[in-house]
């Protein structure tokens, strides 16, 4: 077992000391997509929803991947299994077009590459307040396929590193949009309020599985866009990402936030909590 594996078409060995070919377009176009979940007594959590979304994005992208549902469960598996104990780790999975000459048009009898790497990892503790700033979002439309091309991600979150933050916010204008790695909703007037799965966000797990858990405690929930405005004036700000799971935020550009629904809020944090424990423990 080593602490953290890495393994690229079959070859499984120290991530410190895994290579990849140079020819893959993961280098030169950021020709793919990803996934990633946490990992509790070696069960990969909610892997179902992120293998949906694995199999969207590759249509979307138009990658030819012909590797069965059963067989990716099975490599994933065999590289977390390889990783020493840990309490908790950090899944990470990308397909990309395959190795070829760099050429912009897609490359004829290539067969896709699958990566993956498996980590120790520290949840963040829900206890702790996020805080934001805020950036107007200026990436491309293709939000909704978790694609290798997360340029404008980066920098917003070194912008928010510099500022002593946790994550960007981001917008369109009034609009908000969603994190620079995650999702964001509000809790206003009793009810939880998220953006649409539209071509501007990424169809969150996370996202998906709060809005579920909100419903069953009856909670309403409400898909449609909302302003910066009704961002900074939201009983509640909440930020969700698979490593992250249901975060409060306390301010955004150094402006308080929230604080006025915590009821809620704790509601939902126990409720994704004892679902996280519930799904992977053996």
């Amino acid at each position: 077992m080593w602490e953290s594996v890495g393994y690229y078409n079959g070859v499984m060995g120290p991530l410190e000391e895994m290579q990849v070919p140079m020819g893959d377009r993961a280098l030169y176009f950021g020709d793919g997509i990803y996934e990633a979940t946490c990992v509790s007594n070696r069960i990969p959590f909610a892997l179902e929803d992120h293998l949906d979304r694995m199999y969207n994005s590759l249509r979307l992208l138009e990658i030819p991947f012909h590797m069965e549902r059963e067989q990716v469960k099975a490599e994933l598996q065999k590289v977390v299994d390889a990783a020493a104990d840990c309490p908790i780790h950090f899944l990470y999975w990308q397909i990309t077009r395959g190795n070829g000459p760099r050429n912009h048009v897609f490359p004829e009898g290539v067969e896709p590459s699958l990566m993956i790497f498996v980590k120790p990892h520290t949840m963040k503790p829900m206890e702790i307040p996020y805080r934001l700033i805020s950036m107007e979002d200026n990436r491309f439309n293709l939000c909704n396929i978790k694609t290798l091309n997360l340029i404008p991600s980066v920098l917003a979150n070194q912008r928010a590193a510099e500022h002593g933050c946790d994550e960007a916010v981001l917008h369109r204008g009034s609009r908000v949009t969603e994190c620079a790695h995650s999702n964001i909703s509000i809790l206003k007037d009793g009810v939880l309020r998220t953006a649409p799965t539209d071509e501007l966000i990424l169809p969150g797990i996370t996202r998906k599985h709060l809005l579920a858990l909100a419903r069953e405690h009856g909670i309403p929930t409400l898909e449609e866009p909302f302003s910066m405005v009704e961002l900074m004036n939201a009983d509640e700000v909440i930020v969700t990402s698979s490593s992250a799971l249901c975060m409060k935020v306390e301010s955004i550009d150094n402006i308080p936030v929230g604080g006025r629904d915590p009821q809620r809020l704790s509601l939902l944090q126990r409720a994704y909590l004892e679902k996280f424990q519930r799904e992977t423990s053996k």
